[in-house]
């Protein structure tokens, strides 16, 4: 198989749109036959990304790269930046707005959920310009050495 690419928006301050690229993707991958743990921990790392980037970001893309070994997700946004990383990859710790927590957002699960469930995360992030998070999730997880 080569590698197939998609690109989609992530619009922002929509709830109601957040996790349509991640759901797209969970079906693309049962297309073509990715096990289901590949397309669980893809569809929840791709979720909780898209969730960040309506909440802190104003929404931003979805980049998805689905080789035969790996499915690589680039979550690109021009919010504020993530002034702290390894605050921010605790557990609970969140910056979200108390209107966004009283809709079940944003309780600091996020870029740890990422984390459990990418093989890789790389973070590249620079206050006042924005964010970009690189997921990989290998295929087969004998390949997963650690990031």
């Amino acid at each position: 198989m080569s590698t197939l690419h998609f690109d989609y928006v992530v619009p922002g301050d929509d709830f109601t749109q957040a996790g349509a690229a991640s759901s797209d993707v969970k079906k693309k991958l049962k297309k073509i036959g990715c096990s289901a743990d590949v397309i669980r921990r893809v569809a929840i790392a791709m979720y909780e990304g898209e969730i960040n980037m309506v909440i802190h970001a104003g929404g931003g893309m979805a980049h998805v790269d689905i080789g035969p070994d790996e499915i690589y997700v680039a979550l690109e946004d021009h919010g504020p930046g993530i002034k702290d990383v390894s605050k921010a990859m605790q557990e609970g710790w969140s910056t979200a707005p108390d209107n966004v927590r009283s809709l079940g957002f944003g309780a600091g699960m996020g870029l740890p959920n990422i984390k459990k469930y990418s093989d890789v995360l790389k973070i590249d992030t620079e206050v006042g310009k924005g964010t970009t998070l690189h997921m990989t999730v290998f295929t087969d997880r004998s390949k997963a050495g650690g990031d």
